[in-house]
């Protein structure tokens, strides 16, 4: 099966030097959510708005379906579009709202009806037909928003940080609503964001950008778990990096010798090689607290601080030689008695710490 949206040496540069998009290579299947996921000006909501139509790419191509679109106009493609700012006509009715890509396409008016209430239940806003966007929250704008990008049976659904707006709550149950359509209708969704943690709630797989390239693309787990480089190590989810010097490697295991003289094992990704500056990656979850003496590779350190976070807390350490070292434990862990000062040693699993080469 050929893939629904494919990016083939796609570029973008507005003032024909500064390249936004350098060279992007990507495929989508049928019914698949994808998120791409970036800092600001990392090249995400361009590649947003090339498939969308609003810009056209300086090289490359793009194909939705088998369909070269690069000359195709936005109107024409039949693709659903949700924006952070809602986008909503504040002069219409909520149901005139939703009815607007219908009567563009000039669809009979019976039909508009119907399909504006069956889009209207599926939002569950059915008692709001006739109210003005200003008459609703912003989550139940942004349903509205959706609603409308739905109601025309669109190939593809498109958002561009969509819940940016909401308050934390709000935006979270509104992360699992639109989960929750995608796998009711099997549409394909693709979704621009830069917050990570809603990345990986709502995803089939993610698009890393950055610096107009795509760093990493894979399913939530193997993202967080098995980052391919460092910049993706550090910007999805937290992580302590130690930076250090490669002094034995074997069988994909690296021994690094930190600034402080303490020596640990990682998992190699890049060839870095005997001598090489490397830095150590491990997730503050990961990080074994006080964990006895028959674990190797232990590091001594200090408390610094315990900052809690109801479910879970994160001990922030000093490591002898001054770097910050953070681990993350569960609500209610004996360890969190420790207090401000006291000395403590940190370790962790070879095979949960990743060594990236660094300069």
């Amino acid at each position: 099966m050929h893939d629904f949206v494919q990016f083939s040496g796609v570029q973008k540069t507005y003032d024909g030097e500064t390249l936004i998009i350098r060279e992007m290579d990507l495929d989508i299947a049928k019914g698949e959510f994808v998120t791409l996921l970036g800092p600001s000006g990392s090249g995400k909501s361009t590649a947003l708005m090339l498939l969308a139509g609003f810009e056209q790419p300086t090289a490359g191509t793009i194909r939705l379906g088998g369909r070269t679109l690069n000359s195709v106009a936005p109107h024409d493609r039949n693709i659903g579009m949700v924006f952070q700012s809602y986008a909503l006509f504040p002069h219409m009715t909520v149901a005139e709202n939703i009815a607007y890509p219908l009567k563009v396409r000039k669809m009979p008016k019976a039909e508009i009806t119907e399909r504006v209430k069956r889009a209207l239940d599926f939002v569950q806003l059915n008692s709001f037909a006739n109210r003005y966007p200003r008459q609703m929250s912003g989550g139940q704008q942004q349903r509205v928003a959706v609603a409308r990008a739905l109601v025309f049976d669109p190939e593809l659904v498109l958002m561009d940080e969509p819940l940016g707006a909401l308050d934390k709550k709000l935006r979270e149950g509104m992360q699992v609503e639109i989960k929750h359509i995608h796998e009711r209708l099997g549409i394909t969704m693709v979704f621009v964001t830069h917050d990570q943690d809603e990345a990986l709630t709502m995803s089939d797989r993610i698009a890393v950008f950055n610096d107009g390239r795509i760093q990493q693309i894979d399913a939530p787990a193997a993202l967080y778990e098995r980052p391919a480089n460092q910049f993706v190590a550090g910007f999805l989810g937290d992580t302590n990096m130690l930076a250090g010097k490669i002094i034995g490697e074997e069988a994909g295991t690296v021994v690094v010798t930190l600034a402080n003289g303490s020596r640990v094992r990682a998992t190699a990704v890049d060839r870095i090689g005997q001598g090489g500056g490397a830095v150590v990656s491990i997730r503050p979850e990961r990080l074994l607290v006080n964990p006895g003496a028959d674990v190797e590779g232990q590091l001594p350190v200090k408390l610094v601080e315990t900052i809690y976070h109801g479910a879970t807390a994160r001990m922030v350490f000093h490591l002898e030689g001054g770097a910050p070292i953070t681990a993350q434990l569960r609500a209610g862990s004996p360890l969190l008695a420790l207090e401000r000062g006291a000395t403590a040693h940190v370790a962790f699993n070879q095979a949960d710490a990743r060594a990236f080469a660094h300069p």
